[in-house]
């Protein structure tokens, strides 16, 4: 087993930044990949970002290429996620997961997650 919980949420303007984290327990998180998905109200739970078990790779939705940095400190157990340039659209429930996750067509793909946080709401108001 795997205890994941998030931090890090909170209120912020548009334009603004924040840093998720994401502290693990149990099992040994080096062995994980991690990823970040969200779900915004009344909609499907989306990727955001994810990084492989050792961090020398990562992986991107689109919608936050450029503005979003996923890195781990396996040292720490932990995982994080800098948010810049936020903007509206960012607003939702921020979700870390943790999976043995062996190809690179699946970190997108929630279902390849074992482990998962309780969320941390993340809001950007205009």
């Amino acid at each position: 087993q795997v205890q994941l919980v998030e931090s890090g949420g909170g209120l912020v303007q548009v334009g603004g930044s924040l840093r998720l984290s994401c502290a693990a327990s149990g099992r040994t998180f080096s062995l994980f990949a991690m990823g970040w998905f969200r779900q915004a109200p009344g909609k499907e739970r989306e990727f955001v970002a994810a990084i492989s078990w050792s961090g020398g790779s990562t992986y991107y939705a689109d919608s936050v290429k450029g503005r979003f940095t996923i890195s781990r400190d396996n040292a720490k157990n932990t995982v994080y996620l800098q948010m810049n340039s936020l903007k509206p659209e960012d607003t939702a429930v921020y979700y870390c997961a943790a999976g043995t996750i062996y190809y690179y067509s699946d970190y997108a793909k929630d279902r390849k997650y074992d482990y998962w946080g309780q969320g941390t709401q993340v809001t950007v108001s205009s």
